[in-house]
């Protein structure tokens, strides 16, 4: 196949810049003359406004900037692309980086998309949550599935390891997940009792469905925040995780939480709301015992209006651990076993009063006690 030496970035309609590959595979970027006219940094820390080519200095994103890592799908995204081109005769590793973006295009999630898009599925459709669970099942099981063409075009851009789908349910854009070999069949079931338990603990969370099935208690649904209905028509979100603000490899311990607030502070022109929104959700982690809480699983929404950013509702919380044991993200360095100390310093050096600090930590390790008593404890 032939290979893209470059590709556009598009914001809308109009070109935010250039992506090019480098002669040591790096993948260069600079912002056109219309949108430095526009002023908008995509990634403010690393690729702020100027006419000049930057060039990134990490490796872990396949030689690109976080910002544009973000675009390409995770474990599951990644495995149904590579089966399916294998399916239609074609090497995987031949792809570059770019190559990806372009079969995202304008598919992806967030803001973002990339031109000359590179179609390799037709549309298709499947909307039997049963059939869709089982055919996902099969593909983990390295099994043939002759559904290949419409899992990837319902799900193949999609971030995270679980399987899923990106669909349409009453006028509205959800993601709906199925369980993956680590989880119980009824993972859809805890994942929406949690993101229940969130909301009452104060934590701003998306809509979010159990969504019924004959083979198990529900499929977790929750709606797109990456995705908004203005005037009557879907208006995409710009969304940056904090490992891509960052530059940061998720896939490894490499953030504290102290880092995350610093970085809300930052972003968020130091809004107090939204200083104690990630609080909450510090608290809410360690008492519901979500330890893979890297630095992909927050993030951040660009509003065009106020020029501002904020945090994006939570996702991906339900009962998980790593195979070292320990959160992802330490807890005022402690990874192991946090507990009020380590979070009461968190939010005391971030600005917020030591009273506030326990009255939250408490409130949420009672109301996750009270709500997912029975998921914690017989652990």
């Amino acid at each position: 196949m032939k290979t893209n030496k470059s590709i556009n970035v598009l914001w809308d309609d109009c070109l935010v810049g250039v992506l090019a590959m480098t002669p040591d595979r790096s993948v260069a970027f600079q912002y056109s003359d219309q949108w430095i006219e526009r002023g908008i940094s995509i990634s403010p820390f690393s690729l702020p406004v100027s006419s000049k080519v930057y060039v990134p200095e990490k490796t872990y994103f396949g030689g690109l900037f976080g910002i544009f890592a973000d675009s390409l799908p995770d474990a599951w995204g990644r495995l149904l692309l590579n089966r399916l081109l294998q399916q239609k005769g074609k090497n995987p590793d031949s792809y570059t980086v770019l190559d990806r973006l372009a079969i995202v295009g304008n598919s992806g999630m967030g803001k973002l998309v990339y031109e000359p898009q590179i179609e390799i599925t037709q549309e298709k459709r499947m909307d039997d949550l049963d059939e869709l669970a089982g055919q996902c099942q099969k593909i983990l099981n390295t099994e043939y599935s002759d559904k290949l063409d419409e899992l990837y075009q319902l799900g193949g851009t999609s971030g995270g390891a679980r399987p899923k789908i990106m669909t349409e349910y009453q006028g509205k854009d959800w993601i709906i997940k199925f369980p993956a070999h680590v989880d119980g069949k009824n993972i859809g079931r805890q994942e929406y009792e949690y993101s229940l338990c969130a909301r009452e603990c104060g934590i701003t969370m998306s809509e979010t469905k159990l969504f019924p099935s004959e083979n198990c208690d529900g499929y977790f649904g929750i709606q797109r925040f990456d995705r908004e209905k203005v005037d009557g028509k879907i208006k995409r979100v710009h969304v940056a995780t904090a490992a891509a603000l960052l530059e940061l490899d998720y896939e490894q311990p490499s953030l504290d939480y102290h880092s995350l607030m610093k970085l809300t502070q930052l972003l968020t022109a130091d809004d107090h709301e939204q200083r104690e929104q990630m609080y909450r959700r510090m608290c809410f982690n360690v008492f519901a015992h979500n330890r893979d809480d890297h630095s992909k699983n927050f993030s951040f929404l660009y509003d065009e209006g106020s020029d501002r950013w904020k945090l994006s509702p939570a996702y991906d919380l339900t009962y998980s651990t790593t195979h070292f044991g320990e959160h992802t993200t330490t807890v005022d360095g402690n990874g192991k076993d946090p507990g009020f100390k380590e979070l009461v310093r968190v939010g005391v050096q971030a600005g917020m009063s030591k009273d506030s600090c326990e009255e939250i930590a408490q409130n949420v390790q009672k109301c996750v006690q009270q709500m997912l008593g029975e998921y914690i404890s017989t652990r």
